[in-house]
């Protein structure tokens, strides 16, 4: 069964946008990088575990794919994937949660 929205051959469109807008595209793959940086404070493993999350707020499958894919080869467990995707999820929850408060201050204004 295909995913619509997901497939792994859009990635190949990439390099049609990095000659389209060359110097956005630099910078862009410039700060995605940090995501692998080894030098870094924060060990390649969570930083992986960070990208997975953000990717579950941000809902790109294609990020998901790949920083899930690299953080189990950065020696992240499949429990601790879990772990960050429900983290995500109680973010998420959350700041609904906390905007909900917005829409009581615009209810009241009304």
């Amino acid at each position: 069964m295909s995913n619509h929205y997901h497939d792994e051959n859009d990635l190949k469109l990439l390099r049609d946008m990095s000659k389209l807008a060359p110097t956005e595209f630099t910078a862009w793959v410039n700060l995605d990088r940090i995501v692998a940086r080894e030098d870094g404070n924060i060990p390649r493993k969570y930083r992986e575990l960070i990208a997975i999350a953000v990717a579950h707020t941000t809902q790109c499958v294609y990020c998901i794919e790949v920083h899930t894919k690299a953080a189990k080869k950065a020696g992240a467990t499949k429990e601790e994937v879990a772990e960050a995707v429900l983290l995500a999820a109680a973010l998420r929850a959350g700041a609904a949660a906390a905007h909900g408060t917005l829409a009581m201050k615009f209810y009241d204004q009304a």
